[in-house]
């Protein structure tokens, strides 16, 4: 019903813009000609000026000139009053003709069209409700469980009977955290859950924004990054806690990434983008990606520049041999895994450590500064999935 609708209406102002153009085609131009009305203006312009001759205000010679210059108009005015052709009245066969052709081809062309580009049949979509549409497959996307089941990675049931007692008796929640670190690192995903899931069953309220946002994390990760409802349950008691939470708001930005809503994935991502801690992981994956994500999102948007090396430090690089520029990063190289191994520093300076080592090619030296930094960073989840990550990527054994 709506589509006939449709091409009713389309079919109607078709025919009204080609009646239109008939008519106009039919009536032919009309000519601008000097009528009477100019004759009469012409004429009190004479008059016009024998006034203001008898009066004094021009003298003789101006008058002559005056009436000169009037009567130089009106013979223009007659001589193209006189050239005008007549004007064609476009009734022939032949204009017609054409003139029928050029509407076919013009509503015959305009159909072929949106029969190729269009979508025939296809209903409005709003911008409400296709969102509506997009939050409401968010809604029912799959529990965990679910996916985990379609991934082939399923819990065990003995598995997590044998851990679930283990940890019913452990009542310290630092110990718990300890062991969900250590299980988390080792890769054990599974137990990390269980674990975590023990933490928070032991604090109720008293458990704090992070732990909800590692019990998130855990989830993801356990679901090879799919955040499911149980994750974003985790996300939403974390941020309710603590509205700055970098890591749980970079988790929700995954979510609405992967349901489709780019708009709520640049609003959560932004400010960690210029305002989040720049030595964070997430803000480094967030930074890849959030230039695409504005743009599905529509909106125009220049992320601010990390620091980078200064105007000397490039102008120097550009006048080195490539054996001394070869030679400089390896000093560089050298300074910052000096400084790490005598006074630490953050997660992304090791990261860029292990990949500076890897790109000169030296990966098992880039293998002990990643076991080192595994060691270093024991008990933070976060930290030692980036690095994890980084491992992968450079070619190492994570």
């Amino acid at each position: 019903m709506a589509e006939a609708a449709f091409w009713m209406v389309a079919l109607g102002l078709a025919v009204a813009v080609v009646a239109v153009l008939a008519r106009a085609y039919r009536r032919g131009p009309v000519a601008a000609v000097a009528g009477a009305e100019d004759l009469v203006i012409y004429k009190d312009q004479l008059a016009e000026i024998d006034r203001d001759l008898a009066r004094g205000t021009i003298t003789a010679d101006e008058a002559a000139r005056l009436r000169t210059e009037v009567g130089r108009r009106v013979l223009e005015a007659d001589r193209a009053r006189n050239a005008e052709a007549p004007v064609p009245q476009g009734d022939s066969g032949v204009g017609i003709v054409g003139l029928a052709g050029a509407a076919v081809v013009v509503l015959g062309g305009a159909v072929a069209l949106y029969q190729w580009l269009g979508a025939p049949g296809y209903p409005d979509l709003p911008l409400e409700a296709r969102l509506a549409r997009i939050d409401a497959g968010i809604a029912a996307r799959p529990a965990q469980v679910e996916e985990l089941t379609r991934l082939g990675v399923p819990r065990d049931p003995a598995i997590i009977a044998s851990v679930t007692a283990d940890l019913a008796r452990i009542s310290d929640p630092d110990a718990l955290r300890e062991a969900f670190a250590t299980r988390f690192q080792a890769g054990d995903l599974h137990g990390a859950v269980l674990t975590v899931d023990r933490l928070l069953a032991l604090l109720g309220d008293k458990a704090v924004a992070a732990d909800h946002a590692n019990r998130a994390l855990a989830l993801v990760a356990e679901a090879q990054g799919y955040v499911s409802p149980e994750a974003e349950d985790s996300l939403r008691a974390a941020l309710s806690l603590d509205l700055s939470n970098e890591l749980s708001r970079y988790l929700v930005g995954e979510m609405f990434l992967q349901g489709g809503r780019f708009d709520q994935t640049f609003r959560f991502w932004r400010p960690l983008v210029e305002d989040g801690d720049p030595n964070s992981p997430w803000v480094g994956l967030i930074r890849e990606r959030i230039g695409t994500v504005a743009e599905l999102a529509g909106v125009a948007y220049d992320p601010p520049a990390l620091a980078g090396p200064g105007e000397g430090d490039i102008a120097a690089a550009a006048g080195m041999s490539p054996e001394d520029r070869q030679a400089m990063i390896e000093g560089m190289v050298a300074q910052l895994s000096d400084r790490l191994a005598s006074e630490g520093g953050t997660v992304e300076e090791w990261e860029q450590l292990i990949r500076a080592l890897a790109v000169l090619e030296r990966l098992p030296e880039a293998q002990t500064i990643y076991d080192e930094a595994i060691v270093r960073f024991e008990g933070q989840p976060a930290e030692l999935s980036f690095l994890r990550q980084t491992a992968v990527e450079t070619g190492l054994n994570p």
